[in-house]
């Protein structure tokens, strides 16, 4: 396996036969993703699509007032961690328990754990960073999981939890249903000794812009009615990448919170579901974001007049939203040529079946595809090559899952 200043044969995507090589003989930018040690399929990031996707949001959310801690889920890879940091970010949100660990280990200093956690080790764990200075609050909706946390509190000497009451919806994920319940929750965990940073929640899977933008007002008042219990200026959080714009006209700039933002999606962007839901689609004076990551596959097969099989599949590429969308063909020969109509229709685990409908494709040739909902990508790959525009490799990701 790759070590942290080297590279060798263990990672698809490499083609690395003999001893290891230092990280500094890959990143050069001297190397070229298509005469250098690379393999097909491989997945690239583009610097200046991650360059300008960070600037963008950063400036997006000073701009409307929020805080961000950008969901490091998406990409679990240190370097954007740093990079969103770097731009201003808060803090890093995670999901897991695991995941605060590792952004630990890769030097996080703050962290929003966007999720319950029941488990007694990571408790314990939490209530020790935070006793030792982290910022590390976590979601409860339930009295079980305050009591789990107030019996870790006590077992670790001068330990200390912050818990975020996650409001939910009817028929959704977790948080309470209700902002009764939600405050009720909120004194029980200040009776049970823990800190109660505020509130949170995830508007995500709310049909329209109606529905996120009432539940986005009845976060404001669980909110509202925990700034009784919640010291100094009471977080109040959400944001999934499809509806930040309802969180910034609902919860920008409020008065006497701490209003974060979670977007995560949007480093990497994609060329679908993402393309189509970014609120810059809605607001397109606001900003814009680009796809950075291009799936190379190399087509294996023409064995029929209109189907071309293409060398990656479903351990490759997302398709929990929708699949990849071919963007471009490069031949033997080097020379780029548009797709065309050329659509991507069913996946097996290795392989892609592309309907070639009208575009001249050979085996051998190269297809660049673009990626639908990046959180379902980074995870393929522990090795991601960076690229400049001419597809010169100048650093490379590694991810953490």
């Amino acid at each position: 396996m790759s070590g942290l200043g080297t590279f060798d044969g263990f990672d698809k995507g490499l083609w690395l036969t003999g001893d290891a090589v230092p990280e500094a003989d890959l990143t050069s930018g001297e190397l070229s993703l298509f005469d250098g040690p690379f393999t097909y399929p491989v997945m690239v990031a583009r610097q200046s699509a991650l360059g300008a996707n960070i600037a963008t949001m950063a400036a997006y959310t000073r701009r409307h007032g929020m805080l961000f801690a950008p969901h490091g889920k998406t990409s679990m890879a240190p370097k954007l961690f740093a990079s969103q940091l770097a731009a201003g970010a808060w803090g890093i949100t995670v999901a897991t328990p695991n995941q605060a660990l590792a952004a630990r280990n890769f030097g996080v200093p703050r962290l929003l754990l966007a999720n319950e956690v029941l488990d007694p080790r990571a408790l314990r764990w939490i209530a020790a960073q935070v006793r030792d200075g982290a910022e590390l609050p976590f979601y409860v909706d339930s009295p079980e999981g305050v009591a789990a946390a107030a019996r870790a509190v006590a077992e670790v000497p001068g330990g200390r939890l912050d818990v975020l009451v996650e409001l939910g919806r009817p028929g959704g994920r977790t948080g309470c249903r209700s902002t009764a319940e939600a405050v009720a929750l909120a004194r029980t965990a200040a009776d049970a000794g823990l800190g109660v940073a505020g509130v949170a929640g995830y508007e995500g899977g709310l049909p329209d812009a109606d529905a996120v933008t009432a539940w986005l007002h009845e976060l404001v008042a669980v909110g509202d009615a925990v700034a009784a219990i919640a010291p100094g200026k009471p977080v109040v959080s959400a944001g999934g990448s499809a509806w930040f714009d309802a969180v910034a006209a609902v919860l920008g700039g409020l008065p006497d919170r701490t209003v974060i933002l979670r977007s995560g999606a949007y480093v990497s962007h994609d060329d679908g579901y993402y393309r189509r839901v970014t609120p810059f689609v809605r607001h397109p004076d606001e900003g814009t974001l680009d796809g950075a990551l291009d799936v190379w596959a190399q087509v294996l097969s023409a064995p029929e007049p209109g189907l071309a099989i293409l060398g990656a599949g479903r351990r490759d590429v997302p398709f929990d939203l929708d699949l990849p969308r071919p963007r471009g063909i490069r031949g033997a020969d080097g020379t780029v040529r548009p797709a065309g109509a050329m659509a991507v229709v069913k996946l097996d685990d290795q392989h892609a079946y592309a309907e070639t409908r009208g575009t001249d494709v050979r085996p051998g040739d190269l297809v660049r595809l673009g990626i639908s909902h990046p959180c379902t990508a980074f995870d393929k790959w522990r090795v991601i090559p960076v690229v400049d525009d001419a597809y010169r490799v100048t650093d490379v990701l590694r991810t953490y899952f």
